[in-house]
């Protein structure tokens, strides 16, 4: 017995160790594009580029900002001055007071992300911006404007999650976003998942186009791999639902400009179940099918997206319409 106990405790060491290890790292590699502001006790991570109305860009489960460096920032920042935000922890944001820990099942709400996002904007001076959301990022931009319907000059959903979905999303997030998964499971996960994995899974998000050349490089995929960012991420997919049906009931008193963008070829956050119902709950909103396009619209079509947001700026008063 005792020598099980040891070998146990000597298994336990070493998981710790390696993970630790493997966020090292993970950090050194991928450090900080912008700037780390405090947002009551939170750290923020908030990139800013370019110049002219206020775009803010929030990113899906599992990314970052470096999503939007990819390329996409490039393209809107010679018109726009676009902020771009990373989530509760995720890429350099840190959790909410009470959500850490590797027991901890209490996960952050797309409400309590865009009010502590809304907190980071207003410190850095933002005016009634136009909020794009992708994927997770577009639960998110809905609570932004459910949150500050009157400072929020519109929004872009890109592929975005807004309405109740049938069934569970599968048995990793079940697993991970539990007490026991983000205690156990999510340090073994972090310290032994080989890169192999970490690449496979960049490309299935793509599909069914392929993901861009060095992507996953640029993006720090292993960033997600940090067993605090791992668990936050399973704990708000996983506990997201519920949230969701609440704010699909209030779509209908929003006014604001909504652009939403949704490729037919999205397995992950199908059109049918999202982005459809959507367009129908809010008043003038429109929809923008993107044919044979998979979950990345911002990569896989990026005229189409550009072209988006400065409809949404024009509607907003915020640009002249192109």
């Amino acid at each position: 017995m005792f020598i099980f106990a040891t070998l146990v405790l000597a298994f336990v060491v070493v998981v710790q160790w390696r993970a630790s290890a493997r966020e090292s790292s993970a950090n050194l590699d991928y450090p900080p594009q912008g700037r780390v502001i405090d947002v009551d006790g939170t750290p923020v991570h908030v990139l800013i580029a370019g110049s002219g109305p206020d775009l803010v860009l929030l990113h899906g489960a599992s990314g970052n900002v470096r999503d939007w460096t990819y390329d996409f920032t490039d393209r809107v920042s010679k018109r726009y001055r676009v902020i771009m935000l990373d989530r509760p922890g995720l890429g350099w944001t840190g959790r909410l007071p009470g959500k850490t820990g590797p027991w901890n099942t209490s996960a952050e709400t797309p409400m309590e992300q865009a009010a502590l996002l809304q907190k980071a904007a207003a410190i850095v001076g933002i005016d009634r911006p136009i909020v794009v959301g992708h994927s997770f990022g577009g639960a998110v931009a809905m609570a932004w404007a459910l949150n500050q319907p009157e400072d929020t000059g519109a929004v872009v959903m890109l592929a975005g999650v807004s309405n109740p979905w049938p069934g569970d999303l599968g048995w990793t997030y079940t697993v991970t976003g539990s007490a026991l998964g983000g205690g156990v499971i999510v340090p073994l996960a972090s310290a032994f998942v080989p890169k192999s994995y970490v690449d496979s899974s960049v490309e299935s998000i793509f599909q069914p186009q392929a993901a861009p050349e060095g992507y996953a490089e640029h993006v720090g995929a292993t960033l997600v791999l940090r067993r605090e960012s791992m668990r936050a991420n399973a704990q708000q997919v996983n506990f997201l639902r519920p949230h969701i049906v609440k704010m699909s009931k209030r779509y209908e008193g929003l006014s604001l400009p909504l652009e939403i963008l949704h490729g037919d070829a999205d397995t992950i956050v199908p059109i049918s179940v999202h982005s459809e119902p959507l367009s129908k709950q809010v008043k003038g909103a429109n929809l923008t099918v993107l044919k044979g396009v998979g979950h990345m619209p911002h990569h896989a079509d990026p005229d189409a997206v550009e072209d988006a947001i400065d409809r949404a700026a024009a509607r907003a008063g915020l640009r002249k319409s192109p």
